[in-house]
């Protein structure tokens, strides 16, 4: 055997050890080198405090957009006074626009939202207890209605003429009568729907006429939507579309107290926050839009009041039992 062409074989002796810091100096630090600056330090603190902000603060994604944005601007004023390091400068740039458009952006959300003056009262008492953010109710009031006003005398509906497919308002001032051939049948106080009824019935039957007349009794102020329009945004508004119908409905409920007891003034209406009944709605839509197929006499009149007053009968008796 050739033994020249075998490859050497390394022998270990007995007793051998080898040198472990020849292996530990390939990998280890020799020398470690002297603490970075403050500044560094700082900003890896706001990095630090910025993540451990709970989510449930309330404002904990706006102080950890700012924390991110201190911590990189620090990070560039340590990589080019004291490093001298052009990458950590230019990485540390982009990521302090990102954090700071950020901060920005929430914080204009946040901004607080003011609404007209004319609004605030209607705003306070239908749509912010239902917790409607105020941005929201702007949207709906800002787009695709108008404030418009009556003087005393002046209709905002003309029985068996007005066209009910048009709008839908709701009462900022002053007072409103309803009536149906001359005899009255309730008032409309301010925060209140006008035609709620008529809102309500329509939506399955269009082309239909008001029924009834509706008079400013002083100088009236009232926010009107249009009646397509609304129903668009509604449409593309799942919440708001069941706030509208909540509110609709406890109205149509109201002016069923209203009808059978005339007397029923704005404050003890606002009392009246029930969820409105379904036998309650129909009764009233019954009043506003079908009286015209009854008696062109006063029998007929008589006996849908008649009729209404026994409903109410049903639905107060167990309300004075209510807190």
């Amino acid at each position: 055997m050739d033994t020249a062409a075998m490859s050497p074989l390394t022998v270990t002796p007995p007793g051998f050890i080898p040198d472990s810091n020849a292996t530990l100096n390939e990998t280890a630090c020799e020398n470690w080198k002297e603490i970075h600056h403050l500044v560094f330090h700082v900003a890896n603190i706001c990095f630090a405090a910025g993540l451990v902000i709970p989510t449930t603060l309330n404002l904990h994604m706006i102080l950890l957009r700012g924390l991110l944005t201190i911590g990189c601007a620090l990070f560039i004023i340590w990589a080019t006074l004291y490093r001298c390091a052009l990458d950590i400068m230019i990485w540390n740039s982009v990521f302090l626009v990102v954090n700071l458009l950020h901060f920005i952006y929430l914080v204009y959300k946040r901004r607080p939202i003011k609404i007209e003056k004319e609004l605030s009262s209607l705003y306070k008492r239908m749509f912010e207890p239902l917790h409607v953010p105020p941005e929201l109710f702007q949207r709906l009031t800002g787009q695709f209605c108008n404030i418009q006003t009556l003087k005393t005398g002046q209709a905002y509906a003309a029985e068996d003429k007005t066209s009910v497919d048009d709008r839908l308002s709701i009462l900022l001032k002053g007072k409103m009568k309803v009536s149906y051939r001359g005899h009255f049948l309730h008032n409309i106080y301010p925060c209140a729907f006008i035609d709620s009824p008529e809102f309500r019935s329509t939506q399955m039957n269009r082309g239909e006429k008001f029924q009834v007349t509706i008079v400013a009794d002083d100088n009236c102020k009232f926010l009107c939507w249009s009646r397509e329009r609304l129903t668009y945004f509604l449409e593309s508004e799942p919440f708001l579309c069941e706030i509208f119908k909540y509110l609709i409905g406890k109205d149509i409920t109201n002016k069923l107290y209203s009808l059978n007891d005339p007397t029923l003034n704005d404050k003890a209406s606002k009392q009246i926050d029930r969820q409105p009944s379904l036998c309650s709605q129909l009764s009233v839509m019954q009043m506003r839009n079908s009286m015209a197929s009854t008696s062109d006499s006063e029998d007929g009149l008589q006996m849908f009041l008649r009729g209404t007053s026994s409903a109410s009968s049903l639905l107060t008796g167990p309300a004075e039992h209510l807190p």
